[in-house]
């Protein structure tokens, strides 16, 4: 049987953080930033890390940190890039149920304002329109719950989650 975590997986501004918060408190659970594990791990902050370091460098780190969580009643929100980390998602999977919160590409062209300071592992020359067209089927393919989240409104969304967590878990009893 899976643990009793919940992961958040989605692309950077989607709401992995901040909806997250509000759903931990609502679950009565802790509230984890794998981001924030990444940035004490290297004494960095994201973009500097991937700036100094390189795309390929901050995977391992991100795939490393992932693979070392070992928590219960968690929610986890996770690096938009974790899906392109085999190892983690696989060890991820088996912590709980992931859930890929949903937010259309032109919401989070308008969420993300920070984007040079983001922390975002993207190819040079891509937008992030391509960013979003190649990550979503992967996002598709690694969730147990997909949850549209196109409200603007972060109570909203987090009250969202939880109603569809909750409908996920019964269906499954």
């Amino acid at each position: 049987m899976k643990n009793n975590n919940i992961i958040l997986i989605g692309m950077p501004g989607s709401g992995k953080s901040t909806a997250g918060v509000l759903f931990a408190k609502a679950m009565n659970y802790r509230f984890l930033d794998v981001d924030f594990l990444i940035q004490e791990r290297e004494g960095k902050r994201l973009y500097e890390v991937i700036e100094e370091k390189g795309n390929d460098y901050f995977l391992s780190v991100e795939d490393a940190v992932n693979c070392s969580l070992n928590v219960e009643r968690t929610v986890i929100a996770t690096g938009g890039s974790v899906v392109y980390c085999e190892n983690a998602m696989k060890h991820l999977k088996t912590l709980g149920t992931v859930i890929y919160i949903k937010v259309p590409e032109k919401e989070i062209e308008r969420r993300i304002t920070n984007f040079s300071t983001r922390g975002i592992i993207i190819r040079s020359g891509d937008t992030l329109e391509d960013l979003y067209n190649e990550r979503v089927p992967l996002y598709e393919k690694y969730a147990d719950l997909t949850v549209l989240c196109d409200e603007k409104e972060l109570q909203y969304n987090a009250d969202k989650i939880m109603r569809e967590y909750e409908k996920y878990i019964n269906s499954a009893k």
